[in-house]
């Protein structure tokens, strides 16, 4: 036998010899189960009812109105905290306006129906329009709907009361005027804890 078929014998042995070694790595028993998973996301939805808060004519200074609305959470998660965005437009039918109307329109946020029966908060809308939202949390909307937020499913009742101040002096630069008030309510989950 020459080199060349000596050296091509050898090479089918080694080649047989890790067939059956590799071969045998597969010779016990085995069985597998794919799992089926899902990740679906929760929802935030956080409706106010009604929609229109306040809607009024003719006022005068000392003229104060009661209103009150619903924080209702319709979603799938828990809300931890809601902020309210305060924007107005004043409509000065004059030209002649100083002042800020919204300087003169008291809100006070005076209670939660559902929670507890305490005046939470008073200030003015020019005031309010500029807060912080982590200041309008801390003083308006953590002490209304509570450290526990508002649960998916449920709502809260709030009482707000809005007054043209009479400061006592003269406002005839108001008389005509219209104020356009814009509230955002924006709701934030609540933190949970990695189960």
């Amino acid at each position: 036998m020459d080199v060349k078929n000596r050296f091509g014998m050898g090479m089918m042995s080694i080649l047989l010899g890790i067939s059956l070694i590799g071969g045998g790595t597969y010779a016990y028993f085995s069985d597998n189960k794919v799992t089926d998973n899902t990740f679906a996301s929760g929802t935030l939805d956080l409706s106010v009812n009604p929609d229109t808060l306040i809607n009024v004519k003719n006022i005068k200074p000392g003229d104060s109105f009661l209103r009150d609305f619903k924080l209702v959470n319709n979603g799938s998660l828990d809300i931890g905290k809601v902020i309210i965005e305060t924007d107005y437009e004043v409509i000065d039918a004059k030209g002649d306006n100083t002042e800020d109307f919204g300087e003169h329109i008291s809100v006070e946020f005076l209670l939660n129906m559902d929670k507890h029966n305490q005046p939470i908060y008073k200030t003015t809308l020019a005031k309010l329009k500029d807060m912080t939202p982590d200041a309008i949390a801390k003083n308006i909307t953590i002490p209304a709907i509570g450290e526990d937020g508002l649960p998916s499913g449920t709502s809260d009742r709030l009482v707000v009361k809005f007054q043209f101040v009479d400061n006592g002096e003269d406002q005839n630069q108001f008389q005509g005027d219209s104020l356009k008030l814009e509230w955002t309510f924006t709701a934030f989950q609540a933190e949970t804890s990695n189960k």
